[in-house]
């Protein structure tokens, strides 16, 4: 008889205006698009009626390889938490993102969706300390992520960048 796990909890009240802008991929569960990306980063901008511009940049294969960049179009589903929204990769199929972790000071953050298939650790800089990193982790597993198939997204930035 298979487990089935009921869709993770999300924080109680996202301020959207303060989770915008740029968010290093640290590590995560990541999509067959990120198999070889390096310096991923992640922008937000939040637009009229809870509309959500995404840039999501990172580089193929290397740290000098070829820019990435993808524009998925997003809006706070529920408006409430504002920490569930649905994002749109490709016309008309929409995924469910849920915001899974953030501390009080917006620093850190953890995105997924429902299935447990995907996540992605983010951070306002490109790496995380590892008692913060435990922390995560730990929440996670407490939420029913198997934390053994989080793999980290190589980071390496110079003062000019």
């Amino acid at each position: 008889c298979a487990t089935v796990n009921p869709p993770p909890t999300v924080p109680q009240k996202v301020d959207l205006p303060r989770f915008m802008g740029d968010w290093y991929v640290v590590a995560g569960q990541l999509t067959w698009l990120e198999k070889e990306a390096y310096n991923g980063v992640e922008t937000y901008e939040l637009k009229e009626g809870g509309k959500i511009a995404t840039r999501y940049t990172f580089r193929k294969g290397g740290f000098d390889g070829p820019v990435k960049t993808y524009h998925p179009s997003g809006y706070v589903f529920n408006r409430e938490s504002n920490a569930e929204w649905r994002m749109q990769f490709v016309w008309p199929f929409e995924a469910a993102y849920l915001i899974l972790f953030l501390d009080d000071e917006y620093r850190y953050t953890v995105i997924g969706e429902p299935g447990r298939k995907y996540l992605w650790i983010m951070a306002r800089k490109p790496h995380i300390p590892d008692d913060v990193m435990k922390t995560i982790l730990s929440h996670l597993e407490g939420i029913g992520y198997d934390v053994s198939k989080i793999k980290a997204m190589p980071q390496k930035w110079t003062e000019s960048e």
